[in-house]
């Protein structure tokens, strides 16, 4: 991992989280800022890792552009019971998002996740 990289990757974190600079006055603001920054620099890490690890050597950026055309939704309702239901739901992924979810390790994009939410009064 070479410095240019890290630096590279820390640029591109802060423009998709939205992070501006530190101006925070208070101390544990300032922690979180950088603990977020960190997180989600290990995860991009751990991604490309990886990746690689399966002889391919794409970027975040690029990764980050092929995966958004992959939508995932949630569909909020309510019953005839009243009680409210959280369905998550997937768009039909294209090949490339498949290699790359294969590669990943993950399991089920397409799975859907049904969660009682609660009731309304």
């Amino acid at each position: 991992m070479t410095l240019s990289r890290v630096e590279g990757a820390f640029r591109f974190l802060k423009t998709d989280l939205g992070v501006r600079p530190v101006y925070h006055q208070i101390a544990e603001r300032t922690k979180a800022n950088l603990l977020i920054s960190v997180l989600a620099y290990h995860l991009l890490v751990s991604i490309e890792h990886a990746l690689r690890s399966h002889n391919d050597h794409r970027r975040w950026s690029t990764l980050r552009e092929q995966l958004s055309t992959h939508q995932r939704n949630t569909v909020i309702f309510t019953d005839a019971d009243n009680k409210i239901h959280h369905l998550r739901v997937s768009g039909m992924p294209e090949k490339e998002h498949l290699k790359i979810y294969r590669l990943l390790g993950v399991k089920d994009p397409l799975k859907r996740r049904h969660q009682l939410a609660g009731s309304r009064l």
